[in-house]
């Protein structure tokens, strides 16, 4: 009897200290979820009720249902601006990805001072957008700039791009600025990859008579696809939320030409108060993000060599 007693006795006593951690593990997670909460699920929400209202930002809020996001559609305004981010879109990514994994192959070769050129090539990132669009402003700027100097100077170039004050330009040297700060962040991301790939593999290639490109098509390049899938991602979720450098440069000019979609919702909710039209904007945008997420994780086990 006394044995029965005591076998009934263990399982209330790990029930009792399992409760306990379980409180314990909620305790501590509750301030983050309190956080999340008030700082994300509250503002997300509000965000969406507001896109179905004519708000202004002051005053009452008058439900409109889906005028705002039917009224996107035959915006000329927003046209232009998803135009140019899909245009900004598929040319940074691409550029970044290969100048980071160009940066990572280089430096991933015992070279002297490698430590050093990480260094380098890393600082951009730890520097604000901020600051380097007014550096890089200055830069390229068409008349006193050093790039144009330098190519009138030391190449004769008699007409010299005009840079971000171009209309045909401005875009595409956003993209080189941007370019230039991130690739040093994901050649490391890079670089941690190549470190992961096993030395017997490019042994037994080389004893199969594999080359340098054999050895980076067939080796490198498959086991480096699941770091190559998260900097596609990363970079394309980057490339629908870029904002400081056009503002800080160009403003989204000149004109429309490098006015992009997150420029597009803080003109019409700040500038032109515009609440509700400019949160309508901003869940399209999450939406595009979204459905580019999805395709891309969907797809991960084609592309992903495990």
């Amino acid at each position: 009897m006394k044995g029965n007693k005591e076998k009934k006795a263990i399982p209330r006593a790990n029930s009792r200290l399992n409760r306990r951690e379980w409180l314990a593990g909620y305790l501590f997670l509750l301030p983050n979820f309190i956080g999340f909460l008030i700082f994300t699920a509250v503002p997300v929400v509000m965000g969406f009720y507001i896109s179905l209202t004519d708000y202004s930002g002051y005053g009452e809020k008058t439900f409109v249902g889906l005028a705002n996001y039917a009224k996107m559609f035959q915006d000329s305004d927003f046209k232009i601006a998803l135009q140019n981010n899909l245009i900004y879109s598929l040319t940074s990514v691409p550029l970044t990805i290969l100048f980071a994994l160009l940066l990572a192959l280089a430096l991933n070769r015992k070279l002297y001072g490698g430590k050093l050129f990480q260094t380098v090539y890393f600082f951009p990132n730890l520097t604000s957008m901020v600051a380097v669009g007014c550096v890089w402003l200055q830069m390229f700027n068409s008349k006193k700039g050093p790039v144009n100097q330098m190519l009138t100077g030391l190449f004769g170039v008699d007409k010299p791009p005009k840079w971000f004050m171009g209309t045909s330009t401005a875009l595409m040297t956003v993209v080189i600025v941007v370019v230039w700060k991130q690739a040093g962040y994901y050649m490391v991301m890079f670089m941690g990859g190549l470190k992961n790939i096993p030395a017997h593999l490019y042994e037994a290639a080389k004893i199969d008579g594999a080359g340098p490109w054999q050895c980076f098509k067939n080796v490198t390049w498959p086991m480096l696809s699941p770091t190559t899938f998260m900097v596609t991602i990363l970079t394309f979720i980057a490339s629908f939320q870029v904002f400081d450098i056009i503002n800080v440069t160009t403003e989204g000019g000149p004109g429309r030409s490098t006015e992009v979609l997150v420029m597009r919702i803080y003109k019409e909710a700040f500038k032109y108060a515009r609440m509700g039209y400019g949160s309508a904007i901003g869940y399209f945008l999450f939406f595009i993000i979204f459905v580019i997420t999805l395709i891309q994780w969907r797809g991960q086990r084609k592309w992903v060599v495990e």
